[in-house]
Order: C-alpha cells, then sequence, then structure tokens
C-alpha cells in the first residue's frame, strides 16, 4: 500500500469558507465527516498564511479525531506546519517533483490534470493520487477547463495511481462516470452549499456506490 489508500479517496471533500463564519464552516466539515467524506482538502485562496494556518489546524484537529487525512491545497509550508497528512498541486503550482523533494517520502502528494500526459508526469514526479477535471462547469472560484469522461477513463487507465473526478458533481449527475475506474468523487459546492452537509455527504457516497454496481 503506497502513502493513500484507494478506499481513501471514494468521497473527497475540499471546503469552502466562502460568505461563512468560522463556527459555520468548521461545524459542516464535521458534519460532512460524519457523513461519509473519506478525506478532506482544505482550500483557501484568499487568506494569509497565518490565517490559514490557524484555520487549517482547527481543521486539522477535526479530521485527526475521525482518522480522515486532511490535504492542504498549494500551500506546502501550511501541510508542514500543521502536520497535514499531506498538499494538493495543480498546474499552475509547484511541480510535484519539487514539493516531493521538499516533504520527503511520508506526505500524500495530489496533483490535479487535465490530459493523460499530464497525469503521467504527476505519476512519475512521486504523485500519490490524481484529481482530473472539471467534469461540469463549477460555481467556485477556481479556473475550470472541461475534461471529457472520455480523457478521465484514458487517464485512469494510464497510470497506476488512484485518480478521482472532480468538478461540479453532485448525486444527480455523477451517474455520467458509470463504468469509469475512478477511486472517488470530488466535491465543493454539493456539500459546502448543502443545508444538510451529514446527509449530502451520505447520499453522494450511496451515488458514487451505485456506480460501482
Amino acid at each position: 500500500m503506497g502513502r493513500i489508500d484507494r478506499e481513501q479517496l471514494k468521497l473527497y471533500l475540499v471546503t469552502d469558507s466562502t460568505g461563512m463564519d468560522e463556527e459555520t464552516f468548521l461545524r459542516k466539515t464535521e458534519a460532512a465527516i460524519r457523513g461519509g467524506a473519506t478525506i478532506v482538502q482544505i482550500r483557501e485562496k484568499e487568506k494569509s498564511t497565518r490565517e490559514y494556518m490557524e484555520l487549517a489546524g482547527k481543521v486539522h484537529e477535526i479530521t485527526a479525531r475521525y482518522k480522515v487525512p486532511l490535504i492542504v491545497d498549494d500551500r506546502i509550508d501550511v501541510a508542514m506546519a500543521i502536520g497535514a497528512e499531506g498538499v494538493h498541486l495543480g498546474q499552475s503550482d509547484m511541480p510535484v517533483s519539487v514539493a516531493r523533494r521538499i516533504v520527503g517520502g511520508k506526505m500524500i502528494i495530489g496533483a490535479t490534470t487535465k490530459t493523460v500526459q499530464q497525469a503521467k508526469e504527476a505519476y512519475e514526479s512521486g504523485a500519490d493520487y490524481l484529481g482530473v477535471g472539471a467534469i461540469y462547469p463549477t460555481t467556485t472560484k477556481v479556473k475550470t477547463v472541461l475534461t471529457s469522461v472520455d480523457t478521465l477513463r484514458s487517464i485512469c487507465e494510464a497510470v497506476p495511481i488512484p485518480a478521482n473526478a472532480i468538478g461540479g458533481l453532485n448525486k444527480d449527475n455523477i451517474q455520467i462516470l458509470k463504468g469509469v475506474p475512478i477511486a472517488g468523487i470530488c466535491v465543493v459546492s454539493a456539500i459546502m452549499k448543502a443545508e444538510d452537509p451529514e446527509k449530502a455527504a451520505a447520499e453522494l457516497v450511496a451515488a458514487f456506490e451505485e456506480l460501482n454496481h
């Protein structure tokens, strides 16, 4: 087994604290884990380093209680400072090979890839898993380039590390992924914007498991 178990990628929550106070944010994140989120990535584009560290530390206290890995988006310094389990890197972030040299062998490194070539490079550079997308247009404040389901399938077949689908996914639209050998799905709005994040997470797990039957 590598640094991450395929099962841990089943329901991958990417957080978004936009428009909510800290207490609400932490409550929603914990509710999602109770509902079935198997891994959490904290993603903050607007916070200062100190703010990011403080919030990530509080999220890590929650994830550690449930034995769920915490991944920090983009910021290796923040991940190392709070002892997070991993870091996730996009195509404009630090190259995976450089990150691997900095964090050593123990930390999980995930990479966002949109093409088979990018996927192979990430794998060869030391990535442990891939996030592939966006499958659908998203409402989050990140630049998205849509990825076809065929490309997603090709990426899954091209590399031995697990790949997750990301981008605008919810319980009602993930059926297009049926038969594609993904390890799991990454969601933001489907949980963070839900009235009941625990229920939303449970429904997403059920919908993902349906895909594999």
